[in-house]
């Protein structure tokens, strides 16, 4: 499997405020992962708030990471999963699916933090780190901090809040995507802690994203993640 996490950040030096750089994270099952920079345009919507891609820029990203995933594999990905911050509209997802080879299934994943929602369990410890509560088919709430009982404890401050996992595109089965986002929660090789609070597809966002925008202009070969942290 294959899973990419999108990047966008806003380019303020250029006067214009729609203007940012898009980039984009992939990591394999076995914990490698590819840097891809570039991408820069007017994604950014003052509207809504959002980032979205032109169906063309959706297209080129998308197919630079089938073909890293290629050539580091040996042939394309049978799942591929993109996560982001936004639902993706029709036109880049449309992008997306366009440069997916024939036999690679991908799914749009849209991953926030939300307090919304609480759950609390009985005594003084608070719910166990990966408790997940379903509100639909396509949509479910995962605790990715909270009481460790491999450790006995807690290790943290507050009440802790759920990420909210929804299936913004094509047919994952949520069981499989929530357990994906989890194990994702444990790859971050530059912090020394047990799991992390955000899957590492989104965790150096904004990190990478000061990298993207010294330079968005420049097309180089994607870098191996560890050259970012």
């Amino acid at each position: 499997m294959c899973y990419v996490g999108l990047v966008f950040k806003r380019d303020m030096r250029t006067g214009d405020e729609t203007y940012a750089c898009c980039g984009a994270q992939m990591f394999l099952t076995s914990g490698e992962g590819m840097v891809f920079k570039g991408a820069p345009g007017n994604w950014f919507s003052p509207t809504t708030k959002e980032f979205h891609l032109s169906k063309q820029r959706a297209a080129e990203i998308a197919s630079r990471i089938v073909s890293a995933y290629t050539s580091d594999v040996g042939r394309p990905p049978a799942e591929l999963f993109i996560h982001g911050r936004t639902r993706f509209d029709q036109e880049e997802w449309d992008g997306f699916r366009s440069a997916m080879p024939e036999g690679t299934r991908v799914s749009g994943i849209r991953i926030t933090k939300t307090d919304e929602f609480k759950l609390f369990r009985p005594g003084r410890m608070p719910v166990i780190r990966g408790t997940v509560v379903k509100e639909s088919d396509r949509v479910a709430y995962l605790w990715t901090s909270g009481f460790v009982p491999a450790l006995s404890t807690y290790p943290g401050w507050e009440v802790p809040n759920p990420l909210r996992i929804e299936i913004s595109r094509g047919d994952a089965q949520l069981p499989l995507v929530v357990s994906d986002v989890f194990q994702l929660t444990k790859l971050n090789f530059n912090a020394c802690i047990y799991g992390d609070g955000l899957p590492v597809t989104l965790r150096f966002a904004d990190a990478i994203g000061e990298i993207l925008t010294a330079a968005p202009d420049i097309p180089e070969a994607p870098l191996p993640f560890r050259h970012y942290i």
